[in-house]
């Protein structure tokens, strides 16, 4: 299974994307997801296969949730993911010295 996807972000939420079916766009999406979504601004379109490697999803799921309900929806990390990744001196910067 391939298809064509269209990725959009939401402009409430950093790094949340949904991803869809190019032909049918936004058609398949809730209007309750869209609402908390934002308005979707597009970011860019892609073929995705099963062998294809994504960055945070997995291929197979995304396709599997496209053709099963329309969107697949990628989540942001946890915020604590953010925090574990800065340098020590970062982190330290507002310690009392």
């Amino acid at each position: 299974m391939k298809r064509i996807c269209s990725i959009y972000k939401s402009p409430r939420k950093r790094e949340m994307y949904l991803y869809v079916d190019k032909r049918d766009a936004l058609k398949r999406v809730p209007e309750g997801l869209l609402g908390a979504f934002g308005a979707p601004q597009h970011v860019f379109d892609m073929l995705l296969t099963p062998e294809r490697k994504l960055a945070r999803e997995d291929a197979v799921q995304v396709l599997e949730n496209i053709e099963k309900q329309g969107y697949h929806l990628q989540m942001p990390p946890p915020e604590d993911d953010y925090i574990e990744h800065l340098p020590d001196e970062l982190l330290r910067r507002n310690d009392p010295v």
